[in-house]
């Protein structure tokens, strides 16, 4: 992979492309948020534009690991746990941690896409569908997510576009 590698989310088609320059290098099914694109904070909306990957968290943990505020609990995820939780906004596997890259459109303020918490993240299966349902984040598969989190570095450019 070279220095050129970024990612490419179009909303509309739910879908995450990993390219090395203008070369597909990878494309993943992805599910963002419910209440569609937006900036603001307290939205629950995936914010649009450029951003970059500033950090990434999780490197080793095993497949369906557990995050609660960027730390593993020490839990896997598993039908029981679910049941047990319904609530529960999972994230699993691997986290790409998101900033903008726009001043006033995702980056400061109240537009800020790091200090919203936004990440690309691993998901349970059953919730990615072709239907939005995020809070905001963009939900990967976790083996998707793995292979994806293997495959770029932090600082990588990420486009978001509906």
């Amino acid at each position: 992979m070279t220095s050129q590698a970024h990612i490419v989310i179009d909303l509309s088609q739910q879908r995450l492309s990993l390219m090395d320059g203008s070369t597909l290098i990878k494309s993943y099914p992805v599910c963002t948020a419910k209440n569609g694109a937006g900036e603001e904070n307290g939205s629950e909306c995936t914010p649009r534009g450029r951003h970059i990957i500033r950090a990434k968290i999780g490197e080793g943990a095993a497949l369906g690991s557990v995050f609660v505020a960027r730390r593993l609990t020490g839990e896997r995820y598993e039908q029981q746990l679910a049941s047990e939780q319904p609530d529960r906004d999972w994230i699993l596997s691997r986290i790409l941690w998101l900033s903008g890259d726009e001043r006033g459109k995702n980056r400061l303020g109240t537009v800020d896409t790091m200090r919203r918490y936004i990440y690309i993240h691993g998901a349970p299966d059953e919730l990615l569908t072709k239907i939005p349902s995020s809070h905001g984040c963009i939900r990967m598969f976790n083996a998707d997510v793995m292979d994806l989190f293997d495959r770029v570095k932090a600082g990588a450019r990420v486009m978001i576009a509906e």
